[in-house]
């Protein structure tokens, strides 16, 4: 059965004396150092982005080029983006490992699939959060803490599960709680999310919105339907506490039936056809051999998709309801660029 670590597992005096580097302050680096200091963890910052360093330095952290934080450091946080991380460790952080050290990633990708493979003489763990950058940082401060998944994948000094678990401490993980994983299944888990599920349910909700409209609903009120308003979230953040039957239960008895007997219209073998040779070709290292060649054509591809999705009226009108009902909205400043 898995193991589930939380605060009481996590001893923070493990960190005491032991200077944190931080490489990358970007999405997931910037709430990892803030929640880290915050917790009484010594932490140096490494960024390459001339924007990002002067933010880590005017928010109070001392800065230092990523080889110089890897001699100074013998706790290292690789948060740069998977695609630049081989670079940076091969370049610069590898050469400056010293025996004891420990390598922590947020993401399994690079080791799972063998881009970075660390010597014998490091401890090597992960801590994976389950949610976005920004909101590690909201449920860190908010006290709730959010969930992760956590890995030693070696353990050269025989203390990295306690150091590891300060981290996971420290950053505000435990609170919630964080789920023992492999780092191979870490790595499978998120791709599979990321080109099985969302695919799906983007197509779902687009299809739905495509359909409505052209049946004569205001477009506006189709987006407030499907998600603008909140309800799917809500709905969600239920499943996610209880289930997803028993948050159905928790709809009209209307609504229940609708869904209950109307759920092998959409048993759709051709979709489960599809998500198992999605897994196949993460499992065999197509898809990494695949992104792998796309960075090195500097993402022909994926700007192509893009540029093709923007193109898209749907989404126009999306951004018009959008528009309507978050008139004082923030503009999202938290995206990936190219």
């Amino acid at each position: 059965m898995p193991i589930v670590y939380r605060d009481e597992d996590a001893d923070l005096a493990q960190l005491q004396g032991r200077p944190v580097g931080v490489i990358g302050y970007g999405h997931l680096g910037r709430p990892f150092a803030l929640n880290l200091r915050d917790s009484g963890v010594e932490v140096i910052v490494s960024e390459r982005d001339p924007a990002r360093l002067e933010q880590a330095q005017a928010e109070g952290f001392a800065a230092a080029p990523a080889d110089e934080l890897a001699r100074r450091c013998r706790v290292l946080l690789l948060l740069v983006s998977d695609e630049a991380m081989p670079r940076v460790y091969l370049e610069q952080v590898s050469p400056n490992l010293q025996r004891g050290d420990m390598l922590v990633f947020s993401s399994a990708y690079n080791v799972a699939f063998g881009y970075i493979e660390a010597p014998p003489f490091v401890d090597v763990g992960l801590i994976a959060p389950r949610t976005l950058g920004a909101a590690v940082r909201e449920r860190y401060e908010s006290g709730e803490g959010f969930f992760s998944f956590i890995a030693v994948g070696q353990d050269a000094t025989g203390r990295a599960w306690p150091t590891l678990l300060a981290l996971a401490g420290a950053v505000g993980t435990l609170r919630a709680g964080a789920v023992e994983i492999a780092f191979e299944r870490e790595a499978e888990l998120d791709l599979f999310v990321q080109q099985a599920v969302l695919p799906a349910l983007h197509h779902v909700l687009a299809s739905a919105a495509r359909l409505l409209i052209d049946a004569g609903h205001p477009p506006e009120v189709v987006f407030t339907e499907l998600y603008l308003s909140g309800e799917l979230r809500d709905y969600l953040d239920r499943a996610g506490r209880s289930g997803l039957i028993a948050a159905l239960r928790q709809t009209s008895l209307t609504g229940q039936y609708g869904a209950f007997t109307r759920f092998d219209r959409f048993n759709d073998l051709k979709l489960q056809r599809l998500m198992e040779i999605t897994l196949e070709e993460i499992r065999a290292g197509d898809f990494a051999r695949e992104w792998a060649k796309e960075c090195g054509d500097n993402y022909r591809r994926l700007r192509r998709a893009l540029k093709s999705q923007e193109a898209v009226d749907l989404w126009e009108l999306e951004q018009q309801a959008i528009d309507l009902l978050y008139p004082l909205r923030d503009a999202e400043d938290n995206i990936f660029k190219l």
